[in-house]
């Protein structure tokens, strides 16, 4: 079995464990998984102590993290604890950042980040690559500060039409699935996926759930591969920028509030962990592993804003010269000193090109020079 097929067995194992792992419901709180490097680690590997602070992160916390991954400095109203609680999430080097961050909120789900679960599947891999950890939500979310640069670029993953029924044919092969077309009509056949866990999904396009969270998933699928594509235009430039893939997924939302059964979620979110680590693999090989994941999932009500997350690109101060405004007096003396600047400049100028013409005569008349002026200098 290669790298890439137990890099995605593994995230979908750990999916699956969280879920069959005892969950406590509370408003206001989510999980958060780190996706590291395959070739490169970017994260600190979780503490055996279960009980370890950095196990337990804010959101701010997570915006600032997603911030120095990207290379930018984290804001400067963050607190010295969650400064310190960053060092136990992030690797120290501060000149070794991926500055490439594939940043996704799964509404409507909540997986608790349990390192037991991890431990008992006696796959160390999981624990190594994967840090899930428990994140508080506030009521208003958090904000990812990042500079209005041109070595920046946020690329959102929601920005698409509504997919078509061979978009998710293809989709549906691409995972060993398939699409069969009931009707003439479009957007109205039975998609069938293999679950990694054994079984099959069956999901029907003429329930609008079941097409909620088909069309959400192609289309972020979809999404992924032009973010890909577009970074292979940018990279050609001489300096390559940073790049935010960021997205929101409620496919699992709309399931959940169709449906009261937690098993068929379940096993969506199943299908769910299945694709987005199969394109993470994509992503790994397009960025040359220089690419990292954050995957919140939160079950709590979507604040005012729409995301627990929301990025935020201010501007740097304009440079501008100094200048005196306040009193005539001033204004009056600043003049002076450009005066005086400018008649230096003009002496200074003529001096050079007296002393010019003065060589040049010299080298012409190829004699010792008198310091004499040239014949055309005195003539009339």
């Amino acid at each position: 079995m290669d790298s890439v097929t137990t890099y995605r067995l593994t995230f979908t194992l750990f999916i699956t464990l969280s879920l069959l792992c005892p969950q406590f419901k509370a408003d206001g709180t989510g999980s958060v998984f780190f996706l590291d490097s395959q070739s490169h680690q970017y994260f600190r590997p979780r503490s055996s102590d279960s009980t370890s602070e950095a196990d337990f992160v804010s959101l701010t916390e997570v915006g600032a993290a997603v911030s120095v991954l990207l290379g930018f400095p984290p804001p400067s109203t963050l607190s010295a604890a969650s400064s310190h609680k960053l060092n136990e999430v992030l690797m120290p080097n501060p000149f070794d950042r991926p500055r490439t961050v594939f940043m996704l909120e799964v509404r409507g789900a909540e997986i608790l980040a349990d390192s037991h679960s991890a431990e008992d599947s006696d796959d160390s891999f999981i624990t190594r690559v994967f840090g899930g950890r428990r994140v508080v939500f506030g009521q208003n979310g958090a904000a990812i500060e990042l500079p209005e640069e041109d070595d920046l670029s946020v690329i959102s993953l929601n920005d698409s039409d509504d997919c078509t029924d061979n978009e998710i044919n293809d989709f549906a092969s691409w995972l060993g699935g398939s699409y069969v077309t009931t009707s003439l009509e479009p957007l109205n056949g039975e998609l069938t996926i293999p679950l990694a866990s054994g079984g099959h999904l069956k999901l029907y396009m003429s329930k609008k759930a079941d097409r909620a969270y088909v069309t959400s998933l192609v289309s972020l699928i979809l999404n992924i591969r032009r973010a890909a594509e577009l970074h292979d235009v940018l990279s050609g430039r001489m300096q390559n920028p940073a790049e935010l893939l960021a997205g929101t997924f409620d496919g699992i939302k709309a399931l959940q509030e169709e449906y009261k059964t937690e098993g068929f979620a379940q096993h969506a979110l199943q299908l769910f962990a299945t694709s987005v680590s199969k394109i993470f693999d994509s992503l790994q090989t397009a960025y040359k592993g220089r690419i990292v994941g954050v995957i919140v999932f939160n079950a709590a009500p979507a604040p005012s804003s729409g995301k627990v997350l929301n990025v935020i690109t201010t501007s740097r101060p304009v440079a501008r010269w100094l200048e005196e405004t306040n009193s005539s007096s001033s204004s009056t003396a600043v003049k002076e000193v450009v005066l005086v600047r400018r008649t230096l400049a003009w002496i200074t100028g003529i001096i050079l090109l007296i002393a010019t013409l003065l060589g040049v005569s010299c080298f012409l008349e190829q004699s010792p020079c008198t310091c004499s002026f040239p014949s055309f200098l005195l003539s009339k």
